[in-house]
């Protein structure tokens, strides 16, 4: 391979770090959320819609109150999302902590009507929370000039026999 590691990484900070949180994660929608986290451990995972992610890149969720996870995040607040946007790009895993809130403005700020899917009382069932993520660290693995110029450097990469890879990556400190 004849590419230079270093050209392809970008570690971001602060609020660079939060721009690109916040990109990937919407651009995704869904993410695997991950609780009881335990090393050696299998840990506990499931599909979980982002609803917002806020200026200060904290992601925002909504949950039953009596879910498993609810319960899990009692015990311990880590959490892992993986969070995938497409097959080429749009890689995203945060690490942060989570804290359940029974907010019902934030509920209201948050609610879509989709959401009466898992809450038929709707914005004000009895059973909702709010989960709020406060990310520390994360990784991403993204596309340099977006998706198009992506694909069409795969294609001629292909037809050249040679890389040209236009991916970037690198750690985030929120």
């Amino acid at each position: 391979m004849d590419t230079n590691h270093e050209e392809h990484v970008e570690n971001l900070q602060s609020k660079q770090a939060i721009e690109k949180v916040k990109e990937l994660a919407t651009k995704a929608d869904t993410c695997l959320f991950c609780t009881d986290i335990k090393t050696g451990q299998p840990f506990s995972t499931r599909p979980m819609s982002v609803r917002e992610v806020d200026d200060e890149g904290n992601l925002w969720f909504l949950s039953d109150k009596e879910s498993n996870k609810n319960m899990e995040l009692k015990d311990d607040d880590h959490v892992q999302l993986l969070f995938s946007s497409s097959s080429h790009a749009g890689f995203l895993n945060v690490y942060g902590h989570a804290t359940v809130l029974y907010d019902k403005e934030k509920i209201k700020e948050l609610w879509q009507p989709l959401i009466k899917t898992w809450f038929q009382e709707g914005q004000d069932d009895p059973n909702i929370s709010v989960i709020k993520v406060v990310p520390e660290e994360g990784y991403y693995w993204d596309t340099k000039h977006g998706k198009m110029v992506a694909f069409f450097k795969m294609l001629a990469s292909v037809v050249a026999g040679k890389t040209m890879d236009d991916s970037i990556e690198g750690t985030l400190k929120v």
